[in-house]
C-alpha cells in the first residue's frame, strides 16, 4: 500500500529501526546532523530512519527494507544561511550580533563572537571618537585578521565632521566592516569608506577590501545602498584626494552595501515593521537592480528585528536570509556594556513591556527609538519633554508648573545648571553647537532636553541606581520572547547568558526545528514538541 505516492528505492535499516509513532518522530527530528529517510510502512504510515542506507532490490540480504521516498542529507547550523556569507566574511556561522550603542556591544562581546567563528559590531555610535580608536586598536591587538569583527558607522546628520572623522579612522587603521546604521541618505563618508580599496584584475572581476553592512528598514533606504554610488559624490570626494580616480571609476559596478540588513521590529531605531512583509520587498528590491545594473559579485539580504527564539530564526532563514543579526537579547548577556541592574530588568520583561521614545541624536526631526518601558519612566518622561520642544519657542516658554515639574523630577536641576552642564559637554565635543544654541534659544532648548536623553542612557549603563527610574535601555519585543522561551532553563539566570551561548542555541534550535517542517512537509506526523528546542549549554 503506497497511498499513490512515488517511491525512489529502498532503504536498509541501519543500527535502529525506523520511526514511525509521532514521539519517535520528535526524537529523531533533533538527530538533523544525521541524514534521514523518509520511508513507508506495509501499512500506508510514513516514517523517518536513520542511519542504514539506500540499497537495490538485489542487495536486501535479509536485512529489513522499507520503500524510500525522499532521502535529507545532514543539517548543520552553519549551513542555514549563504554560503557566500561565510566565504567572503570568513565566518563559520551565518550569525552577527549588532552593534549595540555607547559602546553596550563592547569589545570583549565582538571579542567572543569573533572567536566562536561568528561576526560581531563594536558600538561604536554615541561615543567619543578617542574611545572608538581605542576600541579598534584593542579589538586589532586581539583578534587582528584571524578572527572577523567589525565596529559601527552611525549616520550623524547634526554631527557630520564626527561621522567623517570615525570614518577616516577606519579607514586609515585598516577596519574591514562596519555596519551603518541610521542612514535615511548616503553621506560622503560611507561612500568614501565603501569604495576605498577597490580594485579590479586583468579578468574585469572587481575586488571589495572594506565591506559595508547596511541596516535598513524600508526600500526607499535600501535603494540607495543597492545602488552604485552617486557619480557627483565620487567625484568630489576624488576632486577633495578622498579617492582615486581608479576606485571612483571601479565603483560603478558595485553597489555601495552587498550586505543588507532588513531590521524589522527592534530596540533601538526601528520602524516597527513586521519581518515577514519587509524582508520579501527588499529582496525583490535587490533582484530587480541586480538585473538593473548586472552586478557579478553576490548581494546578500540578513534579517533583524524580532529574533529571539529558534523558530523566529528558523523562519527568517527560511525566508532565504543570508544570516540574520541580533539585538536585544545580546543586551542582557554577559558581555554587555549595560550594568547588571540593566541586565536583571531586560530578564524580566515580557513581549508587551517595550514602547517608543524620542531618541536622543535626532531629537528635532522626531525620530523615536524602542526602549524597554517596564520597571523605567524614561518614556513618558521623554515623550514630554518633545512635546514642550514642539509646542514652545524657547526654554523660557515652558509653563512654570512643567518647569518646576521638570527641574524637581526629570533635570534634578534648574534649567540654568543644565544648561551649563549642557554647553560644558558641548564645548567638548563641538563648539559649534553652543555658538548656534546662543543664536537659537530653540536649539538651546532642543540640547537640553537631549541632554537628558543622553544621560539617561548613560545612567543605565554605568548602573547609577539613583536613576533607576530614568533608565533608557533600548529593546524590543525579541526580548520577551527570549525570556519566555529561556524560562526555567539555565538561561533564564542572567549570569549564564553569554553571547556566544545564546547563539548557538538559537542556530542550534533553528537547524531542529528546520529539521522538523522538512519532515512534515514529507507528510511525517511531527509533533508540536518537536519544534520546541529548549535551551542547553553547548560547547
Amino acid at each position: 500500500m503506497n497511498n499513490g505516492l512515488t517511491t525512489c528505492g529502498l532503504w536498509r535499516i541501519g543500527p535502529s529501526n525506523p520511526a514511525f509513532r509521532p514521539d519517535q518522530i520528535g526524537v529523531a527530528v533533533n538527530q538533523f546532523r544525521e541524514s534521514a529517510y523518509v520511508v513507508q510502512a506495509s501499512t500506508g504510515h510514513l516514517g523517518v530512519g536513520l542511519g542504514g542506507e539506500v540499497v537495490g532490490r538485489d542487495q536486501v540480504n535479509g536485512v529489513p527494507t522499507y520503500p524510500l521516498l525522499a532521502a535529507l542529507p545532514p543539517l548543520f547550523p552553519e549551513w542555514l544561511g549563504d554560503r557566500s556569507f561565510l566565504e567572503t566574511h570568513n565566518v563559520r556561522f551565518p550569525y552577527v550580533t549588532g552593534a549595540m550603542a555607547n559602546g553596550i556591544a563592547t569589545t570583549r562581546l565582538v571579542m567572543a563572537m569573533g572567536r566562536a567563528g561568528m561576526l560581531g559590531f563594536f558600538g561604536a555610535a554615541g561615543l567619543p571618537l578617542a574611545r572608538v580608536t581605542a576600541a579598534v586598536d584593542e579589538l586589532q591587538q586581539e583578534l587582528g585578521t584571524r578572527y572577523t569583527w567589525g565596529a559601527n558607522l552611525i549616520h550623524s546628520p547634526n554631527e557630520p565632521a564626527l561621522e567623517e572623522a570615525v570614518a577616516d579612522m577606519y579607514i586609515r587603521k585598516g577596519v574591514l566592516r562596519v555596519s551603518a546604521a541610521a542612514y535615511m541618505s548616503l553621506s560622503p563618508s560611507i561612500v568614501r569608506y565603501a569604495c576605498t580599496g577597490l580594485s579590479m584584475d586583468a579578468e574585469g572581476r572587481v575586488h571589495r577590501e572594506r565591506h559595508v553592512f547596511a541596516k535598513i528598514s524600508h526600500p526607499e533606504v535600501a535603494r540607495p545602498f543597492l545602488e552604485p554610488a552617486p557619480p557627483a559624490m565620487l567625484e568630489a570626494l576624488v576632486h577633495a584626494g578622498k579617492l582615486t580616480a581608479e576606485e571612483a571609476r571601479i565603483a560603478q559596478y558595485v553597489p555601495v552595501a552587498e550586505d543588507i540588513t532588513t531590521e524589522a521590529d527592534s530596540g533601538g531605531h526601528t520602524d516597527n515593521r513586521p519581518l515577514t512583509t519587509l524582508f520579501p520587498t527588499i529582496v525583490a528590491l535587490r533582484d530587480e537592480l541586480v538585473a538593473r545594473h548586472g552586478y557579478s559579485r553576490p548581494i546578500r539580504i540578513g534579517a533583524a528585528g524580532g529574533l529571539g527564539t529558534p523558530p523566529a530564526v528558523a523562519a527568517a532563514f527560511s525566508m532565504g536570509a543570508a544570516y540574520v543579526l541580533t539585538g536585544s537579547v545580546n543586551q542582557a548577556c554577559v558581555e554587555s556594556g549595560l550594568d547588571e541592574i540593566g541586565c536583571q530588568m531586560l530578564s524580566e520583561a515580557s513581549m508587551a513591556d517595550v514602547v517608543m521614545a524620542p531618541a536622543a541624536d535626532m531629537f528635532e526631526q522626531g525620530v523615536q527609538v524602542q526602549v524597554l518601558q517596564r520597571g523605567t519612566m524614561f518614556a513618558a518622561r521623554a515623550r514630554k519633554l518633545y512635546e514642550l520642544y514642539r509646542s514652545c519657542e524657547s526654554i523660557d516658554d515652558v509653563p512654570q508648573a512643567e518647569r518646576i515639574r521638570i527641574e524637581e523630577q526629570v533635570f534634578r536641576a534648574t534649567f540654568e545648571e543644565t544648561w551649563e552642564s549642557t554647553r560644558s559637554f558641548w564645548m567638548d565635543r563641538d563648539p559649534g553647537e553652543v555658538e548656534l544654541a546662543e543664536r537659537d534659544p530653540r536649539h538651546k532648548m532642543a540640547l537640553m532636553f537631549r541632554a537628558y536623553l543622553g544621560l539617561a542612557s548613560r545612567w543605565a549603563i554605568v548602573g547609577d541606581a539613583a536613576r533607576r527610574v530614568d533608565y533608557q535601555i533600548w529593546c524590543g519585543p525579541a526580548m520577551g520572547a527570549f525570556n519566555q522561551w529561556a524560562a526555567g532553563t539555565f538561561l533564564a539566570e542572567p549570569a549564564n547568558r553569554s553571547v556566544v551561548q545564546v547563539a548557538r542555541n538559537l542556530l542550534e534550535g533553528a537547524a531542529t526545528v528546520t529539521r522538523a517542517q522538512q519532515l512534515r512537509s514529507y507528510g511525517l506526523p511531527v509533533p508540536s514538541l518537536a519544534f520546541d528546542y529548549r535551551p542547553r549549554p553547548l560547547a
